[in-house]
């Protein structure tokens, strides 16, 4: 059996001898839909302390109106809310990080309400998180008798704070094991990606041409990236900006919010070699996968490849439907090799089908009053432009190449090493 599996920016296939699941193994894996209405009892509950709530909190408004609370009282009152709340958070988090971790994936991947703490959920985190709420509940009850405490027994007040220290100790213990336990899965996994092939730039997202929907990842942050495909990995903390004279840092910070993907807009990065175009747009690319969204990077040239591909198998039009799934496309180099004719109306196409559907992220060499020099066709250099352009942050890198100064640098230290006299021989 082979499979895709995306690594370090790279998809690579595993050769596997075929399993067959047993009938007992597949009646016994299915068992685990008798939990799913024990979670629907839990919304249930959640609904009791929804109502619970604004009883409490319809009792708090009617004695402060009619003067019957001290501050005391309003203290306890609210303490009661924050405490409702807090059973309510924990609730969500048991129906929902228990449901995908033990039930079946609910597909939150890229959904812009999707909670940041189900974004790496497993069952450690689970439990962490679990005791952490739990210790913060049983905070809120320590400070009521606290609060309360000329009418709390001295022994209630005793055994709360014991109990409260346990439930520390407990979340610190779990956290402390948490440790060793991911490091151990991350080993693992490491020594499962061994002895793979990589495949080719075009079907690195585990679809290509040759059919079928996504390869469904994990629902973390770093499997959405290592499934981009970056030639490698960038952030924006790292992007130099001192060496920039336009445009002001202000922008990249902007950029560097995401908000564009959101509005479907395009980002478009022109300058000349060695001013950060790629780095800035793996940047952003990696700032998408960390706020829950799929990426996909390719050159333009790979991109032609692989819908010239798609359109020699008859599945163009799916191949262009397919890559809706993933809310930014990166597509690097354009400019720099002019396309052939059937290149540059594929990548026509595909900016044509991405408008206003999706969002780009396209780098090139040249302005884009220039484009006509790469398409090799005035018409279908403008008609590309305009659809990428207009709802689009076009920013012009004006800088010299880094690599060229990183050059002139090392040949400042050669020559300073030369003044300083001869060589010692080795």
């Amino acid at each position: 059996m082979t499979s895709l599996t995306a690594v370090g920016g790279l998809v690579f296939r595993s050769t596997s001898s075929p399993q067959k699941m047993t009938t007992l193994g597949c009646a016994l894996f299915a068992t685990r839909w008798l939990q799913a209405p024990l979670y629907f009892g839990l919304v249930a509950a959640q609904g009791v302390y929804v109502y619970k709530f604004f009883n409490e909190l319809w009792h708090l408004i009617h004695h402060v109106i009619s003067g019957h609370a001290d501050e005391t009282h309003v203290m306890l009152a609210v303490l009661k809310l924050v405490d409702v709340v807090m059973i309510a958070n924990l609730l969500i988090m048991v129906i929902v990080g228990g449901y995908e971790t033990f039930v079946s994936r609910i597909g939150l991947q890229g959904h812009r309400d999707q909670p940041e703490w189900l974004s790496h959920v497993n069952s450690n985190v689970l439990k962490v998180k679990l005791a952490t709420a739990i210790v913060g509940i049983s905070s809120v009850h320590l400070l009521q008798m606290f609060v309360d405490v000329h009418h709390t027994p001295r022994h209630d007040l005793l055994w709360g704070t014991v109990i409260h220290m346990a439930f520390i100790a407990s979340a610190a213990i779990l956290a402390y094991m948490s440790g060793p336990m991911a490091a151990h899965e991350a080993k693992t996994r490491a020594v499962k990606d061994t002895g793979r092939t990589a495949v080719i730039p075009a079907q690195r997202d585990g679809g290509g041409a040759g059919g079928g929907a996504p390869a469904e990842l994990s629902t973390g942050a770093e499997e959405r990236i290592e499934a981009a495909g970056f030639p490698a990995r960038k952030v924006l903390e790292m992007f130099d900006e001192a060496h920039l004279r336009a445009p002001e840092p202000q922008v990249i910070t902007r950029l560097g919010k995401v908000d564009f993907v959101s509005r479907k807009a395009n980002v478009v990065l022109l300058g000349g070699p060695g001013t950060g175009k790629t780095h800035l747009a793996v940047a952003l690319g990696v700032r998408a996968c960390q706020a829950g969204h799929r990426v996909l990077f390719a050159t333009a040239a790979e991109w032609g490849a692989r819908l010239a591909e798609a359109r020699a198998a008859g599945r163009l039009r799916k191949e262009l439907a397919r890559l809706d799934a993933y809310p930014v496309l990166v597509v690097d180099e354009v400019g720099y090799v002019p396309f052939e004719a059937d290149v540059a109306h594929l990548l026509f196409q595909l900016v044509s089908h991405r408008y206003e559907r999706g969002s780009l992220i396209v780098t090139g060499s040249r302005p884009l009053g220039r484009w006509d020099e790469v398409f090799g066709d005035s018409a279908t250099a403008s008609a590309t432009v305009d659809r990428l352009a207009h709802h689009a942050e076009v920013v012009t890198l004006d800088a010299d190449s880094y690599r060229t100064r990183r050059l002139d640098l090392d040949s400042t230290q050669v020559m300073g090493a030369g003044d300083a006299g001869p060589a010692t021989p080795f």
